[in-house]
């Protein structure tokens, strides 16, 4: 009876023992995965961090954006979760007992756990210790299979901003990164190998910037792994993941969970450390079997719908060397379901193409993998086979729900199942913002309507305030230059912010939004400077906003036809093989009312726009068309402005993203368009290298500055611009230009609106005028070279745009509208002792003169509208200064044909300059002119000017077979003796 007694008592005791057990761990808790704000739980404390940061929204005064990060009372509440996955409840107390539900927390404060029984609670004393938000730590990789070569890459994002910040990333055991097969990329500037990390360019800056290297690396071996210690990195600027880090050929031979983990350090406001857990830590599953299986995207720069694009399939993996029994099984009911794929396998790629698949199914596929008698299945992979229609994820298209939800949810999924495309088929779409994902195409079909409303996310908040400047730039406003070190002040407000947008994506790749249906701002999308003094539902002022991102397309349905224009129909038109004009216009997308931007690149390369017609029933709310903002490799193809208010096709470069980036490599063809601004312009934002623009058959409808411009304001070196010189493709006409103020603007000034620049006010006197301007100290005059202006015809040379006109599309010139002379402008600074007090500062390469280089006008024929008198062959024009970047900065010219100043190298050939009424004025003013050559050039002398050609301060000049006519065209012709002048500056006038 005893023993039974004994044995019976044990197990009850066991019982007991388990049951207290389990109530001690039902009140236990552990940091959640994604925690920001808790550092650490043990015993009965939990540690929260405290500190400090900048952070500017766009209403926050400038003396405001310092702000507290203590965790409140949600954060503390969202960021805890149980240790077992049991029910609990979390409430927070103060020190006396008293609840507390909303607020910051404060050392002392209590965190009481309740089991979900109610039965059992425990107490947690809250203590603040100064720290940094945590981080986030992701890994491309969801898992990986052993002994397979693959490439790893990592992104970490600090959880606040900071200059000089530090970042640490523990690799584990068994993945070797050196500074020769691993790659980083800080804030988006780009990937450079460890090794020349020290070594990037830090962009374009100004002295006084603090800056001279993007950061610096060091690898240290531990028991553990490795740690990567990044240092002196500038984390202000907010731009996606911060770090970038791939490392290649990982080959994991063991089977295991690899930890990885993060932490960075700040600066300022104060020095803290993030905790290093949470969200800053991440595990990689090794496995054994196939665990990297995926599909194969075409990332063609140009859609194209064949038989082929949505029925086949390809899909690759892990390459290992181990002899398999490999095959492809296919489920179209999510997996419940495998039957064998017709695949084509390479098994020494490790790659498999399925064909003739049944339409629009959603197809799951994985791989058998036979080793002996044992099989193993790869993980999932997904593909749709045809276009997933939006109305399929249950929205409406009847224009009176807000669709964006919805969208972005199956935008997210489709993401998430490796890609596809979206079809918006017939119907009414409203949208706030749209989330672009990578791999995912948004198709427009015919009859189908994307419609802005409002409420649009909200701009980003940002280390820096921008009210220092948002808009406007006048001679004497210092705030661009009061702190060298904020980009958020160089450059207009629309460029800086990125978010408050209709359409928007960040750091991706492979983004398309094509089809022949219409995209509007429906008025919802603001274009004016003034937009963030709007309420904060109406300050989306940009149509798409793409940002570091690759491989973009927006257009309609390709046509291999040019587009042109036919001036009777008021229409554009495809050429047809026999030169006939086709009007169907219905492959073009249509975009009309784009608020300040329809489509704002910044940082984003290999770009493709084409065939699409704007403005085509509604003419208001549309700015800029294209601007390209340190953007690569970009095409422009069948573009139609009906009317816009500002540049058409904009490459240029800004501070926006934190850094400079240069742009090169751009192929623009078949651009019509009617704007109040320039239908093509490089610049005004000119803060980094621009090269390599070739530009052909544009067809300029009105322009109220320049039909053609190209400005440096900041510093850049642009060269290397070509018009109508056949390198786009061949070319089907002369390029055309109607109604525009100027039709060439060629120039520099020095604004220098880069990170660094200091300026100094300054009076002068220049041209007997006196000057109370900034002048820029430290960054070097900009510099225009190698530019070829070819096969033009230009008339109606006045600023003639429709834009704004009320009464028909163009108003006949009657006289009072603005006209300029073809002008080549480039920049001097005032001599020293033209200056009060003298310039008391010396450029960095000392050159105070930015001489325009290399110019070519070739069979360009202008007709000017004429009428002005010889007194204005007097006009002096001044420099352009500070913010003076316009073709009306230089008042009248003293020429009607072409007027060029600082220009060293210039050719003008086969070209004509006329006036439809008497123009006494000059055909050529060459001021400071080195190196031209003038021939086989025909003009007209005024009856009350004897001379066509006037120089100042000119050397080295040549005119060879001038022909001028006597007050009219073809009346009484005379040829102007060949001249060959070396002299050094000439003043004369021929002949």
């Amino acid at each position: 009876m005893k023993k039974l007694l004994a044995f019976t008592f044990v197990p009850l005791l066991l019982i007991l023992s388990q049951a207290k057990a389990l109530k001690r761990t039902a009140i236990e808790i552990t940091i959640a995965k994604d925690a920001t704000h808790v550092a650490l739980i043990k015993a009965d404390t939990v540690v929260v961090i405290t500190g400090s940061t900048y952070l500017f929204t766009v209403d926050t005064p400038e003396d405001k954006g310092l702000i507290s990060t203590s965790t409140t009372v949600n954060q503390l509440t969202r960021e805890i979760k149980s240790k077992d996955g049991s029910l609990q409840t979390y409430r927070i107390t103060t020190k006396d007992g008293s609840s507390k539900t909303e607020g910051a927390l404060i050392t002392g404060d209590k965190l009481v756990v309740t089991s979900g029984d109610k039965q059992t609670e425990k107490k947690y004393i809250i203590k603040l210790q100064p720290m940094a938000i945590g981080g986030n730590l992701q890994l491309d990789e969801q898992q990986i299979t052993t002994n397979t070569s693959t490439n790893l890459t990592l992104y970490f994002t600090a959880g606040q901003r900071s200059p000089d910040a530090t970042v640490s990333i523990s690799l584990p055991k068994g993945i070797n990164a050196t500074l020769e097969n691993t790659t980083v990329n800080v804030i988006g500037r780009g990937d450079v190998k460890l090794k020349d990390l020290s070594k990037q360019s830090i962009g374009r800056t100004g002295n006084h910037y603090s800056y001279s290297k993007v950061g610096s690396i060091t690898i240290t071996s531990t028991l553990k792994g490795q740690i990567l210690n990044f240092k002196h990195l500038d984390l202000r600027p907010a731009n996606g993941a911060d770090l970038k880090i791939v490392i290649s050929n990982v080959n994991l031979p063991v089977a295991d969970k690899y930890l990885f983990k993060a932490s960075y350090t700040t600066s300022k406001p104060e020095i803290l450390k993030s905790p290093g857990i949470g969200s800053e830590i991440v595990i990689l599953p090794a496995t054994k079997t196939i665990s990297d299986f995926k599909r194969v995207l075409k990332k063609d720069i140009r859609y194209k719908e064949l038989p082929s694009t949505y029925t086949n399939a390809t899909f690759k993996w892990g390459s290992n060397k181990k002899p398999r029994n490999i095959q492809v099984m296919q489920s179209l009911d999510k997996g419940k379901n495998w039957i064998k794929a017709s695949a084509s396998i390479d098994q020494k790629k490790s790659t498999a193409t399925i064909s003739n698949l049944v339409p629009n199914k959603l197809y799951t596929f994985r791989l058998l993998i036979t080793t002996g008698a044992k099989k193993d299945t790869s993980n999932s992979a997904y593909f749709y086979s045809g276009k997933m229609d939006i109305k399929d994820f249950g929205v409406t298209a009847d224009g009176k729900e807000d669709n964006t939800e919805s969208i972005n949810k199956t935008i997210a999924y489709l993401n998430k199942i490796g890609g596809g495309t979206l079809l918006f088929s017939q119907g009414t779409y409203n949208v706030r913002t749209v989330h672009l994902k990578s791999n995912v195409y948004l198709y427009i079909d015919k009859n189908a309507t994307i419609k802005a409303i409002k409420g649009a996310d909200a701009p980003e908040s940002t280390w820096f305030s921008d009210k220092k400047y948002r808009s406007g730039l006048s001679p004497t406003d210092p705030g661009p230059y009061a702190d060298p070190e904020n980009y958020m002040t160089k450059q207009d407000v629309g460029h800086h912010y990125f978010r408050n947008a209709m359409f928007f994506g960040e750091r991706l790749d492979n983004v398309k939004i094509i089809g022949n249906g219409l995209i509007t701002g429906n008025g919802h999308l603001v274009n004016g400077d003034n937009v963030m003094k709007n309420a904060p539902d109406n300050r989306a002022d940009k149509m798409f906003t793409l940002k570091l991102c690759t491989n973009l397309e927006i257009g309609g349905i390709h046509r291999e036809e040019d587009l042109w224009y036919d001036a009777e129909k008021d229409e554009p038109y495809y050429i047809g093989n026999n030169g006939s004009k086709i009007f169907d216009h219905d492959n073009m997308l249509k975009i009309d009312r784009g608020g300040h931007f329809v489509l704002l690149a910044t940082g984003t390369d290999n770009i493709n726009v084409h065939n699409t017609y704007f403005a085509k029933d509604s003419q208001s709310n549309a700015r800029d068309i294209y601007d390209f903002m340190g953007c690569n490799n970009v095409t422009a193809t069948n573009i139609y402005s009906k009317v816009s208010s500002d540049d058409i096709i904009k490459p240029g470069s800004d501070c926006s993203l934190g850094f400079t980036r240069p742009a090169r490599n751009y192929k623009v063809r078949n651009i019509i368009g009617d704007t109040n601004c320039n239908l093509f312009q490089v610049g005004s934002e000119t803060a980094d290298d621009i090269k390599d623009i070739c530009v052909d058959n544009i067809y300029v409808l009105g322009a109220n500055k320049a039909g053609f411009s190209i400005s440096t304001n900041d510093g850049a070196h642009i060269s290397d611009i070509h018009l109508n010189c056949g390198h786009t493709g061949k070319l089907h006409s002369r390029s055309k230009m109607y109604r525009t103020r100027a039709p060439f603007f060629i120039s520099i000034s020095n604004r220098a609106r880069i990170l660094g620049a200091t300026i100094g006010r300054y009076v002068f006197t220049e041209n007997g005028v006196t000057h109370d301007e900034l002048l820029v100290k430290n960054v070097n005059i900009g510099k225009v070279e190698n530019i070829i202006l070819n096969g033009i015809d230009v008339s109606e040379v006045y600023g003639g745009s429709s834009y704004g006109g009320k009464n028909g599309r163009w108003k006949a010139y009657d006289g009072s509208q603005k006209k300029a002379t073809p002008i080549i402008a480039g920049y001097k600074l005032p001599d020293t002792d033209s200056v009060k007090g003298g310039l008391n500062f010396k450029l960095p390469n000392g050159q105070h003169t930015g001489y325009i280089t290399n110019i070519q006008f070739n069979d360009v024929h202008i007709l000017v509208k004429g009428g002005n008198l010889a007194s204005d062959t007097s006009n002096l024009a001044p420099e352009l200064g500070v913010g003076q970047y316009n073709v009306a900065n230089l008042n009248v010219q003293p020429s009607y044909g072409l007027w060029a100043r600082h220009v060293k190298g210039l050719e003008v050939t086969k070209s004509t300059f006329n006036y439809e009424t008497r123009d006494s004025r000059y055909a050529i003013f060459l001021d400071d002119v080195l190196d031209a050559k003038i021939s086989s050039v025909k003009v007209v002398r005024a009856k009350d000017n004897n001379h066509i050609i006037k120089l100042k301060n000119s050397s080295d000049i040549a005119f060879e077979d001038i022909l001028y006519y006597n007050d009219a065209w073809e009346n009484s012709p005379a040829k102007l003796p060949n001249v060959h002048s070396k002299k050094s500056n000439e003043n004369g006038q021929y002949p």
